[in-house]
């Protein structure tokens, strides 16, 4: 018999590589694309369309992009989760989504 030895693959080096164009995650350039879309529909027609379309765009780009700076992934949209939720949790409240099961249980090892 050959000794055959251990089989090895090529593997990229970055396997959970993050994705980014030009230092923005891509959720910071959909919110950013779409503001430029949005004001350039509202104000395109109008004599401060330079102003109001590519102003705030322009404006909205530089504070993500030092807003996030050092910060983690997702920082914005865990911010974000962050302040909507509730800062006071009972652990004595009602439970608004409990209902009561009417049925049997069927457990599937007890069953022949």
């Amino acid at each position: 018999m050959e000794d055959e030895g251990l089989i090895t693959t090529r593997v990229p080096r970055a396997l959970e590589i993050k994705s980014k164009l030009f230092g923005y995650e891509l959720p910071d350039l959909l919110l950013i694309f779409f503001n430029l879309a949005i004001t350039n529909l509202i104000f395109g027609g109008t004599s401060f369309r330079y102003i109001l379309v590519w102003g705030t765009t322009l404006t909205l780009a530089l504070f993500l992009y030092f807003a996030k700076k050092g910060r983690p992934d997702n920082y914005i949209q865990h911010l974000g989760e962050f302040l909507i939720k509730p800062a006071y949790f009972a652990a004595g409240g009602v439970d608004r989504l409990y209902r009561k099961f009417r049925g049997e249980i069927k457990n599937v090892s007890q069953e022949k």
